[in-house]
């Protein structure tokens, strides 16, 4: 939602504004309360709010759990190459008849490789990962534009990994903007 309304951050601002100008603190009176009011503004001020709260969740999960890294990278990565291969298979992709659920795999796709990229301790992007980034990235530009450049550019200025030395050049030109 907010990489397709970034202005929310600044409406919410606004409302902000406006009550406690209007020095309704009491929570009787207010639709959202001051402390919710400020864990939505916090919420609201990163790029991709969603998906930053599940990359620290799994990164938690996977701290906690040392021994599980390789299993949790590996189904995060099996399952990004399941949404490609769903999506790359015309027999597969004839069975999806709505266009949602295709704009869903899109995404699920997506936020899989970018979640692997956060959790991965070398990223999504170099040799050997379990994500097949480039085929991914081909997939996406084979969309129409308007479908793909939301999630071409998730991946661009989302991920923690892509502009590091060990991401190989022919995956940094094919996300190049």
């Amino acid at each position: 939602m907010k990489m397709k309304t970034p202005a929310i951050q600044n409406d919410f601002s606004y409302y902000r504004r406006i009550v406690s100008r209007q020095r309704i603190d009491s929570t009787n009176n207010m639709l959202v309360s001051t402390e919710l009011a400020n864990r939505m503004s916090l919420f609201y001020a990163h790029a991709t709010p969603m998906l930053k709260v599940l990359s620290e969740a799994t990164s938690k999960f996977v701290h906690d759990n040392a021994d599980d890294v390789e299993n949790t990278t590996e189904t995060l990565g099996t399952m990004a190459k399941v949404c490609l291969r769903m999506l790359e298979n015309p027999k597969l992709l004839q069975q999806i008849e709505r266009e949602e659920t295709h704009l869903l795999v899109l995404r699920v796709m997506v936020g899989l490789v970018i979640l692997y990229d956060h959790v991965h301790p070398v990223g999504a992007f170099a040799r050997g990962a379990h994500v097949d980034v480039k085929g991914c990235v081909r997939l996406l530009q084979a969309q129409p534009a308007i479908k793909a450049e939301p999630l071409l550019n998730a991946l661009r200025y989302t991920t923690k990994h892509l502009n590091e030395e060990n991401t190989p050049k022919n995956i940094r030109n094919l996300l190049a903007a």
